[in-house]
């Protein structure tokens, strides 16, 4: 059996310790489902659905193992589907590959079927891009390729004509005119040293212990931190701000962390960015400006592995420039440990009363069933090594502020993207990397509905994943988003009938359930939890029930008033369901 251009290709992921290729076959890529075939032992086709799901499983994957995501397409389409769920490994800093098919080359440029020109489509994408049209190109590009998407943390593009897939793996048939040959290339990927410059974290220790009250804001850089973290906490007394994507950098019930801010913080989070003098940036590019500091108010420290990134959102008087473990590895020594603890203390109390608040709006009797109750089940029942996955919306807020990141509990969704839609291919992504743990894929009935036939997928590779989707019929989040924006909700809630995905999760051959009154919330996680496979629970949740921000400023309830005036068509309801949320708040 002759050796082709698509046996070097698979061979050399496999020599770089690729196990699985996520993907969906065609006709623009079967020669390289044919390599694929042929080294099956060593590299696993992982055969789904939706291309746009091959890449969100490629992205959860990389988040969850820090290793190498790769996807697989066709030319044309194939191509085009895959590019949302590469857009959230490029504005997540991941390294995911994708390889793509295109028409052979004797009819490039003539207008042929599905001809699309995927090295230009991908040009905004990519941080290494080509298209191979000469094997003796391999296995030298693949090595280049991955080597940029490990080391700049992103998105590689390979993309095969169909003849050079087939062709001969030593065809070379060309004339040499230039002084060159291929590069001997390895697979081998060594990361830049991470520690920063010492004379950049001793003038970072000086603003630091000069400071009074400090707030740490950490984010997805600082998740491989978490005990350095906590050591540079305690040793400042400084309460410590997560951002979404970095919820897991220290647990939730730690005495230190404050929750989050922005929209979807906590309210003692928000105060401390108001409160304190020194803002120490860990691991993070937090986007959303508004929530941060007004510039000059405060003494800003930043640990950023990307000089690039550095003082970007703030003036940073101090930018260090390293891999955060290690850069706070070296400036935990310089830190001297703050006898005063008040500030500390005051947002332990604060926190104390948040998380009472949150308790409370848990209520197992309201009906229609409150959104928090459920993700408070979830939270009592899952393991403490347990991954909990998200799609973006109402369900963010209610994952936020309801999951408790405890043990080695972790949680991913798409951050900077904001996607919809890749909670449940991100859980098979990380359940296929972990398949001892348990994943619990927490998604809204808009972005389920978008890809829910991978739950097929799911159940077809024994993949014992659970689904609990949260279905308010709606796109809540655009719903109250306009409405913050002083306009009445409008095209935002799906008519009537609701759906009932319990019934495709049985079609399926998994476990179902639907559930429309409070008292069997508890029951039905328990046993999709217990079940030996894929399961879904559909739970009907209240539509207007409003994902309020930790602190509502005057301008945001200005605006939510005047929707009201302009013609709100669900505010009785929504003015209900606001007074039992301040009720429960007030008191048991």
């Amino acid at each position: 059996m002759a050796t082709i251009a698509s046996d070097v290709l698979i061979e050399r992921l496999a020599d770089w310790g690729v196990d699985t290729v996520f993907g969906l076959p065609g006709d623009g890529i079967n020669g390289i489902m044919e390599g694929l075939r042929r080294h099956s032992d060593r590299v696993r086709f992982f055969l789904v659905h939706h291309e746009e799901a091959a890449a969100f499983m490629a992205t959860a994957y990389a988040k969850a193992t820090g290793r190498l995501g790769v996807c697989l397409a066709t030319s044309g389409p194939g191509a085009i589907h895959l590019m949302n769920g590469l857009y959230d490994a490029k504005l997540d800093h991941v390294p995911v590959l994708a390889i793509t098919g295109m028409q052979e080359t004797s009819v490039l440029g003539t207008g042929y079927q599905q001809e699309v020109h995927t090295d230009r489509l991908y040009a905004d994408l990519a941080e290494y891009n080509l298209v191979v049209d000469n094997p003796a190109q391999l296995p030298g590009v693949v090595d280049i390729a991955i080597r940029t998407a490990l080391a700049r943390r992103g998105v590689a593009h390979l993309s095969f004509p169909n003849d050079v897939q087939v062709a001969d793996a030593d065809a070379d048939p060309y004339q040499h005119v230039a002084p060159a040959r291929p590069p001997a290339t390895a697979p081998v990927y060594l990361p830049a040293p991470g520690r920063a410059r010492m004379e950049d974290l001793e003038a970072a220790a000086r603003v630091l212990n000069e400071a009074e009250k400090i707030a740490i804001l950490a984010g997805a850089g600082a998740l491989h931190a978490r005990d350095e973290v906590l050591a540079v906490a305690d040793r400042l007394g400084a309460p410590v701000i997560k951002t979404l994507p970095g919820k897991a950098v220290i647990p939730d019930d730690s005495q230190y962390a404050v929750g989050g801010i922005g929209l979807l913080g906590t309210r003692p989070g928000e105060e401390l960015v108001e409160d304190c003098d020194t803002l120490f940036m860990i691991g993070t590019n937090f986007p959303y400006t508004q929530h941060l500091p007004q510039p000059g108010k405060v003494r800003v420290v930043q640990i950023e592995a990307d000089p690039v990134r550095a003082g970007v959102r703030m003036p940073t008087e101090v930018p260090v420039i390293g891999d955060a473990r290690e850069s706070l590895q070296a400036l935990i020594p310089l830190l001297t440990r703050k006898a005063d603890r008040g500030h500390l203390a005051k947002y332990q109390k604060a926190m104390a009363g948040w998380r009472s608040d949150m308790d409370d709006l848990e209520n197992p009797k309201r009906s229609p069933i409150a959104p928090q109750y459920p993700m408070g089940v979830i939270d009592d029942l899952a393991a403490d090594d347990a991954v909990l996955t998200c799609d973006s919306g109402t369900i963010a807020t209610w994952a936020a502020r309801h999951w408790t990141i405890r043990g080695g509990r972790q949680f991913y969704l798409s951050g900077n993207l904001a996607t919809m839609a890749p909670g449940l291919p991100y859980a098979i992504g990380i359940q296929h990397a972990f398949p001892g743990r348990q994943v619990i894929a927490y998604v809204g009935d808009g972005g389920f509905a978008m890809l829910m036939a991978e739950f097929l997928t799911a159940v077809r590779a024994g993949l014992p994943i659970k689904v609990i989707i949260n279905n308010n019929n709606s796109l809540g989040q655009i719903l109250w988003e306009q409405m913050v924006l002083g306009y009445p909700e409008h095209g935002v809630r799906f008519p009537q009938p609701v759906a009932d995905f319990a019934a495709w999760a049985t079609a399926c051959g998994g476990y179902g359930a639907k559930v429309d009154n409070p008292k069997k919330v508890e029951t039905a996680v328990r046993d999709a939890l217990a079940f030996d496979g894929p399961a879904i629970v559909d739970i009907d949740v209240d539509p207007n029930e409003p994902p309020l921000p930790g602190k509502v400023s005057y301008d945001q309830a200005k605006k939510f008033a005047q929707a009201f005036v302009k013609g709100q068509p669900h505010k009785a309801a929504i003015a209900t369901t606001l007074f039992k949320d301040k009720i429960e708040q007030l008191g048991r």
